[in-house]
């Protein structure tokens, strides 16, 4: 999601596809593949992160086993700090 007067970007990101610290698991079958896959997910998100920062937006990452009320307030919360006066 993208809330251009506020410059904020947020990403909802799986726990599996992004190497969620809590829920990340290993696949055994064609380990190497997903191991590369999911790291090169974790590089470009960072990338991505630093790219934003750099051009002033803030970057919200919400997992996708996060409760929907409190990623909702804190999207809520970046957005209103950020709001152009």
């Amino acid at each position: 999601m993208v809330f251009g007067p506020s410059r904020v970007a947020v990403f909802v990101d799986g726990c599996f596809w992004h190497g969620c610290p809590e829920h990340a698991t290993w696949p055994r079958s064609n380990a190497e593949f997903w191991r590369a896959k999911i790291e090169g997910n974790r590089r470009r998100d960072t990338d991505t992160d630093r790219r934003l920062a750099e051009v002033d937006w803030a970057v919200l990452r919400i997992w996708e086993h996060e409760d929907p009320a409190t990623a909702a307030r804190r999207v809520q919360d970046l957005v209103a700090t950020r709001r152009p006066r």
